[in-house]
Parts: C-alpha cells; structure tokens; sequence
C-alpha cells in the first residue's frame, strides 16, 4: 500500500471540497478563528474595525450583547462604540475579533463567497504549527460528515 504525505494547508484544502455543508461552514469558523489567534497582538484593532464595517445592526447588536455579557460599560450597537470599547476588552479583544469575523464569515459563506476564496485568504497566515493543529479538527469533521451526520 502506497502512503501518501501532504502538507496540513493542502490536507485542510481537500478535506473542505469533500465535506457537505454544514461540516464545510464549521471547517470556515475553525480556520477564521485559527487565522485570528496568529494575528499580531499589534494588528488586531486594524483587523476588528474590518470586521466591524461588513456587519449589519442585527450582527452589531449580537456583539454589543456579547460586549455587555463582559459589563465592560452599556454597549451601544454601533460600530463607533464596538471599536471605542476594543481596548477595555483587554485579553477578551481576540474573542471579540473571532466574533466579528465569524459573523463576517457566516454572512460571506450566505451570500455566495467560494470556500476557495476563504481558504486563499487566510490559509497562508496560519503557521505550520496551527495548520497542523487545524488539519487534525478537519479530519475529526470529515470523519463527523462521513459517518452520517445530516448535511
């Protein structure tokens, strides 16, 4: 029997066009929040206000709840006050991030955005470390989808 070795960014590759739906929606989320935690500390209120200007108030208004659940002020759904308040969210701000940009994620997932786009966009910020770390939740979910989950 012949083995095979492919990098962790080419087994995550493969494995997202041979899932259903559902697993392909949950392997996006992995790999957004697997891109946030490499961001540099000092880049991650550049990448927030991104996010934040591709939300809509029912986005805005779910993370100024999530804001509140830290009772970090009286969240307002706005993006002038969800990018004021980043800083007092202090080891919080990469959830807040992981949040927006899941949100971000959900609606360009609905709206048509490839998997391909996604995985060219934010596979080559992973390090092989979390690449590899990713690799492995992929193929627990390939493993999900294939044993029957309803897709």
């Amino acid at each position: 029997m012949p083995l095979c070795f492919i990098e962790p960014r080419d087994a995550i590759r493969v494995i997202a066009e041979s899932v259903g739906r559902e697993a392909r929606r949950q392997i996006l989320g992995e790999l957004v929040r697997a891109w946030v935690d490499e961001i540099p500390e000092p880049e991650l209120e550049t990448h927030y206000v991104k996010a934040l200007n591709d939300l809509d108030e029912h986005d805005l208004s779910m993370l100024a709840a999530w804001h509140a659940s830290l009772e970090v002020g009286h969240p307002v759904a706005n993006r002038d006050f969800l990018v004021n308040a980043f800083s007092s969210l202090g080891e919080n701000r990469r959830e807040a991030l992981k949040i927006a940009a899941g949100f971000r994620g959900e609606e360009a997932f609905e709206s048509g955005v490839t998997e391909e786009q996604t995985l060219n966009t934010v596979l080559p910020w992973l390090s092989p470390e979390r690449a590899s770390q990713l690799a492995d939740e992929c193929l627990d979910l390939y493993c999900w989808d294939r044993l029957g989950s309803e897709n």
